[in-house]
Formats: structure tokens, sequence, C-alpha cells
């Protein structure tokens, strides 16, 4: 079987876990998670602004977060040693955009943006104006230590980042889609009236860990 090789350079920045945009784009491949193992959530920061973070749950005990009363969500990992049971990703460095088979996050970066009672996730590029939304999730109230919850859009879902064989701590944020598709149908929908979510029917998602069978990843 033909393999392909990074130059030196580029395998010493891979072991750092900082790769050029080129590299990424055409280097890496992805692999599907289990989508109960994975949380994507909104940190409140300050009065108004969000931090996007993703929670992977390695292990099936102790849990990695917990759904509160009020529907938001506690990040139960700050309570103990989560070495080997928990990951997350809490910037650029640990996830990015990926459309169709590329990494697009040189020119796409993911934003959170509420409006009204609604956290939506964004995909912006500075070199196009349409953007895409990737994820959405209501606020119940604002609670500097409780997390929003988010739903990814139909047609996302989160994937490991790979190199050949080889699992990475990465995730995608990824869509089988090509990015002109994907923009073409987000340009569609803009003449559309919003709706918000509804207490009732699409509320704050319920991420329950299911424990699962197989071996844990390797990072």
């Amino acid at each position: 079987m033909q393999r392909s090789y990074l130059p030196w350079a580029g395998l010493a920045l891979l072991s750092a876990g900082l790769v050029g945009s080129q590299a990424a784009a055409g280097v890496f491949q992805s692999q599907p998670l289990e989508q109960e193992r994975l949380a994507v959530l909104g940190q409140p920061v300050g009065n108004q602004d969000w931090k996007l973070l993703v929670l992977e749950q390695l292990k099936p005990q102790p849990k990695c977060w917990e759904e509160r009363r009020d529907g938001l969500i506690d990040p139960a990992l700050n309570r103990f040693n989560f070495s080997g049971i928990c990951s997350r990703y809490l910037d650029s460095n640990g996830y990015s955009l990926r459309v169709g088979e590329d990494d697009v996050s040189p020119r796409y970066r993911l934003r959170l943006e509420s409006q009204g009672n609604t956290l939506v996730l964004l995909a912006m590029s500075g070199s196009h104006p349409t953007e895409l939304v990737v994820g959405r999730g209501a606020i119940p109230l604002r609670d500097r230590s409780g997390f929003v919850a988010l739903k990814l859009e139909p047609g996302w879902q989160l994937e490991r980042r790979m190199y050949g064989e080889r699992s990475l701590s990465h995730v995608y944020f990824a869509n089988p889609k090509p990015l002109d598709g994907l923009i073409a149908q987000a340009e569609r929908r803009q003449d559309r009236p919003a709706v918000a979510l509804s207490s009732s029917s699409n509320g704050p998602i319920a991420l329950q860990v299911i424990p699962y069978a197989g071996q844990t990843p390797r990072f």
C-alpha cells in the first residue's frame, strides 16, 4: 500500500499540534465518532460572550457532564481527575470545520452568537458573507457555572481527525456536502422567518452518557 509522508518539518509541527493550513487540508482524514459520547457546549463568558467547547466521554464512569434541573449542563469533570476518562476540546487547536473532504479551518472559524433565547453555532468566513449554521440550543437562563447544550443541525456531526491510522486529539465539525452546496442552502434559508426554539419541543438536549464497548481512543 502506497503511503504519503510529510516532510520532516511538517512532522515536527504535527507532534506539537501546530499544522499549517495546506497540510491540514491535504494530509488529514476523518473518522466518525459515537455522537452519544460527546457534548457540544456553550460556556458563558462575562455578561454577553460565549465560548465553545466539546467534551468527550472516554470511559463510562464517572460522568464528564450532567444535566441540571434548570436545563443547563454541569461540567462534572471539574470535580475529579478526568485524565483518561474525559477529553475536552477548548479552542481551534482542539476542533475545526471539515466540509466534504476538505478541512476549511484556514478560511472558516466557529463562533457562538446569542439570538434572543437561542445560542447559535456559526461557521464564518472573512471572504464570504454567508454564515453556516452548524448547531443551536435554547438558553434557559444565564449562569456562569452552567453551560448551554447545543444540538448540531441535520447533516453535521463530530468526527475524529486522523493521520493515516493514527487518531489525533482533534475533532471536526463535519458535513459531507460540498461547501458550495452548503452556502447555497444557507442563502436560500435567509429569506425564511427564523423559528425560535420552544421549551416544549426543542429545548436543551438531554446529554445522557451511554456506556459503550470497545477500545479507548489513543491520543
